[in-house]
């Protein structure tokens, strides 16, 4: 059972992206959580990627959205992703 455990950083990136959109089984939520413990890139990963996913929610959750961004939006939008980032 322990090898079931571990898994690669590929399938560690399908499993964070599943359980954003909560389709990922208890099981799979395990795995990826023991593979973040001791691989920093696929915790960081998760974090960056969870935080895009709630940016562009605000953004798309907006009244009257065509799905296209403004300029002002885009310029927003990218010094937001900068502070997360430092």
């Amino acid at each position: 059972m322990g090898n079931k455990l571990f898994i690669s950083c590929d399938e560690a990136t399908t499993i964070c992206t599943k359980n954003q959109y909560k389709e990922a089984s208890f099981f799979e939520k395990l795995k990826l959580n023991i593979h973040i413990l001791h691989c920093k890139v696929c915790g960081l990963y998760a974090k960056q990627n969870s935080k895009l996913t709630e940016i562009c929610k605000v953004h798309l959750d907006k009244p009257k959205c065509d799905k296209k961004m403004s300029d002002a939006d885009k310029d927003a939008l990218k010094e937001r992703l900068k502070e997360f980032n430092q």
